[in-house]
């Protein structure tokens, strides 16, 4: 176990020397940023999908060009950090493009097809719940019912998904917008559906007696089950490889190796190739905004506060489309954002205060005053007479405090 020692001004201070307060900051607004970007990612692509476009010729270009970012990004910023490739580690990045890349965009956009926009966007706040469920059972994260911070976890998920859920299902009057009747037209333009995809999987399927709409709902739940597992992986993998942005692009490397693969085979139309201009917008934004610099992120964002904490971000999804298409669309903001909104912010809370806490006790320091730390900082730093002999400052000081090495 890394050495974990206080640092200046009550920050903890990582094994890599990091505080990693200071960090955690900074990926919880990385994550905020993320998810607004994705909002903005399904109000420009269903523009695009509504047109037609198939969806694994988009998925191929959206990967190919976020691969053709990632990849000289990562090798040049990490080139002294990144540890040598071994065979478990090409698995491990074979099993993150399978899921996070691969299957999480094809099932969503295959499943959209089949449904509608409006179920698609309610079953999304599952993520959280898969991912705690996963990174429990590998041991990324842990979680005790009997102790608070465990039950807050747990309640903090579950507000979450509530909140998000409550935004897509229930509307309530419209607080910011317009009528009543530009507002029934909106939603049956929203919910008018798209083309359906070709493809003989779904064909084949569909002949077995599998309806439509259950082979949607079974690509969403596939979907979320793949970004849980995407987050839960990457989360176990970033503690023994810390080159994030590395891991993002191998990642992006296999699924779009995937993605190639299964386009030669699924598509048998040359016009499927062809992007209109607004195709072609979607696609840029999708590689480089949503693709690119957002896994990145959330890679980064997931070596700091691990994979349950970003997951709980994807119910704020609804909200960041809600508040995009209010300001670029006139679409109305209804009781229901507002009051789903404050639920996941106050699940968010829950779960970070019970994390915080847990670090606080494992590291030993729940019942230390911040002043009393920051006066053996000197200790821990100065190999002195005093520091050898703590009692004679008249405090007993935990031997963790003294922990530098690992084991």
């Amino acid at each position: 176990m890394a050495g974990i020692v206080a640092g200046a001004g009550g920050s903890i201070i990582g094994g890599g020397g990091a505080p990693i307060n200071g960090e955690a900051w900074k990926a919880h607004a990385g994550m905020v940023l993320v998810q607004l970007i994705n909002g903005g990612y399904h109000v420009i692509t269903k523009v695009a999908l509504n047109v037609g476009v198939n969806e694994i010729v988009f998925c191929v270009f959206r990967d190919l060009l976020a691969l053709s970012i990632l990849a000289p990004i990562a090798y040049l910023r990490e080139k002294r950090i990144r540890p040598p490739i071994s065979r478990s580690l090409l698995i491990t990045f074979f099993f993150l493009g399978l899921t996070g890349i691969f299957g999480n965009q094809l099932l969503f956009l295959l499943g959209l097809s089949y449904t509608n926009p409006t179920y698609a966007a309610a079953i999304q706040p599952s993520i959280p719940v898969f991912t705690f469920l996963i990174a429990v059972a590998m041991g990324t994260e842990t979680v005790n019912l009997l102790r608070v911070e465990g039950q807050m976890k747990v309640g903090g998920t579950l507000a979450c998904v509530l909140g998000a859920v409550s935004m897509v299902l229930f509307k309530g009057p419209a607080i910011f917008g317009c009528s009543e009747s530009d507002i029934a037209v909106r939603d049956g333009i929203s919910a008018k559906g798209r083309p359906e995809p070709d493809g003989w999987l779904a064909g084949a399927l569909l002949e077995i007696g599998i309806e439509q709409w259950h082979l949607g709902v079974l690509c969403l739940i596939g979907n979320c089950i793949c970004m849980a597992a995407y987050l839960a992986i990457q989360g176990s993998l970033l503690k023994k490889y810390p080159a994030s942005l590395s891991v993002t692009a191998y990642s992006y490397f296999f699924g779009a190796l995937l993605m190639v693969t299964s386009a030669v085979f699924l598509t048998d139309k040359s016009t499927d190739w062809s992007l209109t201009l607004s195709e072609l917008f979607a696609v840029f934004y999708a590689g480089i905004v949503a693709s690119a610099f957002n896994h990145g992120l959330l890679a980064w964002s997931n070596k700091i506060i691990g994979p349950a904490l970003v997951a709980l971000y994807n119910p704020l999804q609804p909200a960041a489309s809600a508040i995009l298409s209010r300001a670029f669309l006139g679409s109305p903001i209804f009781f229901s954002s507002v009051v789903g909104g404050s639920l996941i912010i106050a699940g968010l809370y829950l779960v970070t205060w019970a994390s915080y806490r847990e670090k606080q006790a494992a590291l030993g320091t729940a019942s230390y005053d911040i002043r009393t730390i920051e006066d053996f900082e000197p200790l821990i730093h100065r190999d002195t007479a005093i520091a050898k002999s703590p009692v004679k400052r008249g405090l007993t000081v935990s031997p963790i405090l003294f922990h530098k090495g690992s084991d």
